[in-house]
């Protein structure tokens, strides 16, 4: 007899048992899993980019450009599209050719306007206050860009003659988001047809603002990278070096951990970071025990401007001062306003003193030479190393001081670091190191024992393995620090308040404290989070709850809570993924007498998950990655109740009879209920979600442009060799 129908039904109920579902699951997830298993670390410079690819069979190997260079020139330019008359043609909704790197740079001698290089300077800066300098500075060395405000962003942003005047001008994100969007890429290309490359840790020097630290995220988010991690360079140098080294077990007597400086020289800023390095027994699976090495930064120091631009733009005004005492530049009234607005000399000038910049490194002098620098007038010089250190002296001065502040911070001195590690590429220069010999007192803790060049971009691959589930490496537990001070600002009563939360030496990471902060009010209310930058707080974050009157007239209603005995808290600790702030949960409870469950559907979920109660869910032991949680009290002056209950009770009660049974207390629980709360960024004005769509909407047209294009030319190359035969 064939089965029934309701038999059919119930062979297929079968196939989707649970089981099955979970086998599926399996599969879907290692699909998924296998898919987007590639991480790209990415050293983020302001002349170069330089990234690292993670995928399997591919271990921590540099992405080559297209040109198989080891680093991409940081500078994207427009080609824009001409007429037969050689006129700049730009249509409403077409879009010019794109260039990268050294394409890009190429491009200067002809369209100095249409290049836009070293943009990382500007990232996150506002157009005023502490940002003009900035933004004017760069109008200087690159007159010909068309650097504009628009007052909704607050940032720089750029036009371009090769778009249509009606075309809104472009950001300096959006500008980053392309060269990223290209080094990605390059990535794919490198790991195989039909590979995406989506999950990115960046290093950023460590004085990065939340202001800064903002931008080169929306920057990759709108290249379509995922930001796992933002790295401080010093870290990212700090996890090269130990990963091929084993460091003295502090678990063990007489395991002393050591201490190494990274002090780290590109060309536009300079950073020291002092980190202590060690290893630690940790609990493993079962009763076995496995030994971890830690990594832990304990104190930065750094100076924004000083490097090899510095060094360069010395050079340039020697140069530039040389050239206007040629007699035909003097009988011709020109000044050295004129020289330095002519884009086009300027361009050939910068790439001229970067050269000998080098040179002087390894040589004692240097000659340029140029042909018709200006029409009809060459210009040809000769700078000595002793002249070029003559004029860098008050760069000179300032070598030491990050590593003086870096200790500062540590509250160490020279004498407990054991070697000071050198990175970047500004390090080669001779008085920079004989500054360092100088100021250190011992030539022999200067160590050039990683790649000076390389070391940063393998470090922030390996974080970005050891963060991803698809790959095992050496396991290394590592901190930052916060940088800045940081704390928050609320209304209390109608007073103004602020508080500090974390120090500018606060962990972020492994071991990092989560800040437990209990407010008075039961109404629903706001307060911020912010920075100290130069002792100036700057805002962060706002916060607004949403239901904290509704959460505390249910629990009156429906366990009898006084609004007095009410706790609001709210979790706060540095995000391990930016290192800001950031809200992790707010709740509003209070403690009721019986024995029965809490009403906090949280908990309820946690009993379905098996998290257990309060004791199971304790701050994990030393050496795991969370850290301990730590209560503040926004009411400084209030008293602990736990307190007062120890005042009330006479000593006295204590020494009576041991025969006479104290009376039970009754048991109580804590009723708690979420509570909702909306975030909005503070600081920079943060473009609106619909602004974000067009950005992402005008890069996606502009990448269809590029891919038309390319099919274009290659059907044209195509055709040409089939003329051939």
């Amino acid at each position: 007899m064939s089965p029934s129908v309701g038999r059919r039904r119930n062979n297929h109920s079968n196939m989707l048992s649970l089981p099955n579902l979970l086998l599926a699951a399996v599969f879907l997830f290692t699909a998924t899993a296998s898919a987007a298993s590639s991480v790209l670390g990415l050293d983020f410079g302001t002349l170069n980019l330089k990234a690292a690819l993670v995928k399997p069979g591919i271990p921590l190997e540099i992405v080559l450009t297209k040109d198989s260079k080891r680093k991409e020139s940081a500078a994207v330019a427009f080609k824009p599209s001409r007429g037969s008359n050689n006129e700049i043609i730009a249509e409403v909704g077409t879009f010019p050719e794109r260039l990268y790197g050294g394409d890009a740079l190429s491009l200067q001698g002809r369209m100095p306007g249409e290049v836009y290089p070293n943009l990382k300077p500007l990232l996150g800066l506002p157009w005023t206050e502490g940002g003009r300098g900035v933004v004017e500075a760069y109008k200087a060395r690159y007159p010909a860009v068309q650097a504009v405000q628009v007052r909704e962003m607050g940032t720089t942003m750029f036009k371009s003659s090769a778009f249509h005047e009606s075309e809104m001008p472009w950001s300096v994100e959006e500008l980053l988001a392309m060269e990223l969007a290209n080094i990605r890429h390059n990535a794919e290309v490198m790991a195989g047809q039909g590979q995406s490359v989506e999950d990115v840790v960046i290093t950023v020097p460590a004085f990065y603002t939340a202001d800064e630290r903002r931008a080169i995220e929306r920057a990759a988010e709108l290249a379509g990278l995922q930001v796992n991690s933002l790295i401080s360079d010093g870290l990212a140098v700090g996890l090269e070096y130990a990963k091929s080294r084993t460091f003295p077990d502090v678990s063990k007597e007489g395991g002393k951990p050591e201490y190494h400086m990274v002090y780290d020289m590109g060309a536009g800023s300079t950073t020291a970071t002092l980190m202590r390095f060690q290893g630690r027994s940790v609990k493993d699976v079962g009763r076995f025990n496995k030994t971890v090495q830690e990594v832990a930064v304990l104190g930065t120091g750094w100076d924004r401007t000083l490097g090899g631009d510095s060094f360069n733009q010395v050079i340039l005004e020697d140069y530039v001062q040389k050239f206007l005492t040629k007699p035909a530049l003097k009988s011709r009234g020109t000044t050295a306003a004129d020289v330095k607005g002519n884009a086009r000399l300027m361009s050939r000038l910068w790439k001229e003193v970067e050269k000998a910049r080098q040179v002087l490194s390894a040589n004692s002098d240097v000659h340029s030479s140029f042909e018709e620098l200006i029409p009809e007038i060459d210009f040809k010089t000769k700078l000595t190393r002793a002249e070029f250190e003559t004029l860098t002296q008050s760069f000179a001065d300032r070598v030491p001081e990050p590593i003086t502040d870096a200790l500062a911070a540590a509250k160490m001195t020279l004498a407990d670091v054991d070697s000071i590690i050198l990175h970047g590429g500004a390090i080669r220069t001779p008085f920079v190191q004989k500054n360092l010999e100088t100021a250190v007192g011992d030539a022999k803790k200067l160590r050039t024992n990683v790649n000076a060049d390389e070391s940063a971009v393998f470090g922030a691959a390996f974080k970005g393995a050891g963060l991803s589930p698809s790959f095992k490496v050496k396991e290394i537990r590592d901190s930052d620090v916060a940088g800045y001070a940081a704390g928050m600002s609320y209304s209390d009563s109608g007073k103004d308040r602020k508080q500090q939360l974390f120090s500018a030496s606060s962990p972020v990471g492994n071991g990092a404290a989560t800040k437990q902060v209990s407010f008075k009010d039961k109404e629903d209310f706001a307060f911020a989070l912010h920075q100290v930058i130069n002792s100036v707080e700057r805002p962060i974050t706002r916060i607004q709850t949403e239901n904290l009157t509704a959460s505390v007239e249910k629990l009156n209603k429906d366990f009898g809570c006084e609004k007095e005995d009410v706790a609001t808290k709210f979790s706060i600790r540095l995000s391990p993924i930016d290192g800001l702030p950031e809200i992790l949960a707010g709740s509003v409870s209070c403690e009721v007498e019986g024995t029965g469950k809490s009403g906090s559907v949280g908990d309820t979920v946690k009993d379905w998950f098996g998290f257990g109660g309060k004791k199971d869910q304790e701050a994990m032991k030393d050496g795991e990655d969370e850290g301990p949680i730590e209560e503040v009290d926004a009411d400084q002056s209030s008293v602990s109740p736990s307190a007062e209950g120890d005042a009330a009770t006479p000593s006295s009660e204590s020494a009576s009879s041991s025969s006479t049974k104290a009376p039970e207390k009754p048991k109580k629980r804590t009723e708690s209920i979420p509570i909702a709360f909306a975030t909005s960024a503070q600081g920079n004005p943060q473009p609106a979600p619909d602004e974000v769509k067009r950005m992402r909407d005008r890069l996606a047209a502009f990448d269809r442009s590029d891919r038309a294009r390319f099919a274009r030319e290659e059907a044209l190359n195509v055709l040409e060799a089939y003329t051939y035969f």
